[in-house]
């Protein structure tokens, strides 16, 4: 079996096309997972095909990158509009850093809203890969009628709903043909010596080389060819599925293109996990692509024994080389990876998912779903690389960072429909610490007396701003033994146990507390008793110390098309962040990586903002960089919304 993947962006008729390549010669068999990923095996030509059609939601490339470890070439169908063509950019981004063997389709070329070689010169400001253009548009005013091959020069007229007509070049095609035909050889002959001697010695190069010299190209990944049409009407359709025939690699390429970048320990790359999913009553299911010949239920697989295979759709054996099935009870296997018979090795770097910027507290609706929720969660991070759960800091709930609202939609559908869990989802609370201004010198004796052992402790204490990123630190200039040094560890306890809450009811941070003197008693002094009058002694010290509120400052790498660069200056100077510059993206070609700090609590209208300004293509990566203070009526607001102390005088 063959399998390759189709992807692009939403509303470029991906689905359509899939249909139509999958019915050329009769009804295919289709099977269907969550989040849209469909699987289409149909014959053509004597060859069994799997075609993957990958949902075009940016928030679910990780989808598609999956999908093309798999693959053993991909179709990346785009607009016929020059300005959508930054909407594929993801895509090209996904396509090159993978290595698959690619062919552009340019589709709904039955609405003009364009010249086809605008979108060509649009698109190839994404991709470091020539593309080379196959056909040229035959027309009749503003309408597209039919195509001409450039390599065999033969011409075709569409025909609703019957195979293409071959007919005759009109006349006033042939100069477009010999031009775009002239453009197409120069391209192909930098990667062959033979058709640049032939060129330059002004022979026509026969077209069953060419053909010939075309497909190698495109299996070693060197060019990525373009063709169009219209999946509607199945116009165009043919052709690519020819050219997907001659020019895709077999999967023994795949098998070697994936274990040059893997860690193997001298066994052989048996399969590859691509996509996973739960089902009610069934539990986890994982879809596998076979390299190798001989995989079937109970082979070693990942390190155990391959569980119940089922039809995917397609019901093909699984021992055969290149098919694409689904097995049940192999929780083992993670997805997506690497499969040789004794382990799972992790996939290429390329697959990771961009990193997801929705932060949202699922809050169960009830406390059997409490109990349910946390591991349910485990079993959906294992099946969706795009999805991270934590805990909230201080409150300890249930923190899931998805993709965007879409991802968020599909987890939450997929909690109820298949796990019965029921949730809600808030906002997660901000992080924010304060600390002091001044120093303050506190004097504190804690002395309980309830009929038995009493409790005593004196202790004079130092408070003290600490330079800021610096933290806690704690010291002693106790002379004379008022204070046991014994003593002095439950000192220090008291003082950090004083910092969880501060007057203005957040955690404190970068302040500097000094023993200086003290007193105890014999009998009634203890750990406990120094403990707690360390505590309640700094905690005085806070409240005479001038409190200010600190919020959290985050370094922010945001990758974008170079289309949208300059727009981020307006966008971060409006969230009150700070520019810090942007290069060039090294690993994709038109692309910008533009660095900013942000307060942490603007996070979310920047990825909200960043989706709006970039149709939805750029994300960001982010790392703590430190604290800084917050004063004023902004400052009043948090205190007031988010804090549980008290202000003092």
């Amino acid at each position: 079996m063959r399998c390759f993947t189709v992807l692009g962006p939403s509303q470029t008729g991906k689905s359509t096309l899939v249909a139509k390549l999958a019915s050329l010669e009769g009804t295919p068999k289709k099977s269907s997972s969550p989040y849209n990923l469909n699987l289409l095996e149909f014959q053509f030509i004597g060859e069994t095909w799997c075609a993957l059609d990958t949902p075009g939601a940016n928030e679910a490339l990780a989808v598609a990158q999956d999908a093309l470890l798999a693959s053993d070439a991909c179709v990346l169908c785009v607009s016929p509009s020059p300005d959508d063509a930054v909407l594929a950019a993801p895509y090209l981004r996904a396509i090159e850093a993978s290595g698959t063997p690619c062919i552009l389709f340019v589709n709904r070329m039955d609405e003009p809203r364009g010249r086809l070689r605008d979108v060509i010169a649009a698109l190839q400001a994404y991709s470091n890969h020539p593309l080379v253009l196959r056909q040229v548009p035959i027309r009749e005013g503003d309408k597209i009628v039919g195509s001409c091959d450039l390599i065999s020069e033969r011409a075709w007229r569409y025909r609703e709903g019957q195979p293409s007509a071959l007919i005759e070049l009109p006349l006033n095609a042939i100069e477009r043909e010999h031009e775009a035909r002239t453009e197409m050889l120069e391209q192909l002959s930098e990667f062959d010596d033979w058709l640049l001697e032939e060129l330059i010695e002004d022979r026509e190069p026969a077209s069953d080389a060419l053909f010939t010299l075309a497909s190698r190209i495109v299996k070693e990944n060197r060019i990525i060819p373009v063709m169009f049409g219209a999946a509607s009407h199945a116009n165009g359709a043919m052709r690519l599925m020819k050219a997907l025939r001659h020019e895709a690699p077999p999967a023994a390429a795949l098998q070697a293109r994936l274990a040059a970048g893997a860690a193997l320990t001298g066994e052989k790359l048996s399969a590859v996990s691509f996509h996973a999913f739960h089902r009610a009553n069934v539990g986890k299911t994982v879809l596998i692509r076979s390299l190798v010949e001989g995989l079937k239920q109970g082979a070693a697989l990942g390190g155990a024994g391959l569980g119940p295979i089922q039809e995917n759709g397609n019901g093909r054996a699984a021992g055969q080389t290149g098919s694409v099935f689904a097995a049940v009870k192999s929780d083992h296997i993670p997805v997506p990876s690497l499969l040789t018979p004794g382990q799972a090795i992790a996939p290429p770097d390329w697959a990771t998912p961009p990193t997801p910027m929705l932060e949202r507290i699922l809050v169960p609706s009830s406390e059997r779903d409490e109990a349910k929720l946390s591991a349910t969660l485990a079993k959906l991070t294992e099946t969706d690389r795009g999805l991270k759960v934590m805990q909230e800091e201080g409150t300890g709930a249930m923190l899931i960072c998805a993709q965007g609202p879409v991802h968020l939609r599909e987890l939450r559908k997929m909690l109820s429909e298949v796990f019965r869990v029921e949730v809600s989802e808030r906002a997660p609370n901000p992080v924010y610490r304060e600390t002091i201004s001044k120093p303050s010198n506190v004097h504190y004796r804690h002395r309980k007396q309830t009929g038995g052992a009493g409790q005593f402790a004196d202790v004079h204490l130092s408070v003290r701003p600490n330079d800021r990123g610096q933290g806690f630190a704690f010291k002693e200039t106790v002379k004379g033994g008022t204070v046991p040094r014994n003593y002095i560890p439950a000192v220090e306890a008291g003082a950090r146990e004083a910092m969880e809450k501060g007057p203005l009811g957040f955690q404190v941070i970068d302040i500097d507390v000094t023993l200086t003197d003290g007193q105890y008693h014999s009998v009634d002094s203890s750990d406990f008793a120094f403990r707690a009058a360390a505590k309640m002694g700094v905690r005085q010290a806070l409240s005479e110390a001038s409190a200010v509120l600190m919020q959290p400052v985050i370094r922010v790498e945001i990758h974008i098309p170079s289309i949208f660069s300059g727009g981020m200056v307006t966008l971060v100077s409006s969230l009150k962040g700070q520019v810090l510059g942007f290069d060039r993206d090294e690993n994709a070609k038109g692309w910008d990586i533009f660095r900013a700090l942000v307060p942490g609590g603007a996070l979310e209208e920047l990825a909200r903002s960043l989706r709006s300004a970039t149709q939805g293509i750029g994300y960001y990566s982010k790392a703590f960089d430190h604290f800084e203070e917050l004063y004023g009526k902004e400052a009043d607001a948090i205190i007031n919304a988010h804090g549980s102390g008290l202000r003092s005088a």
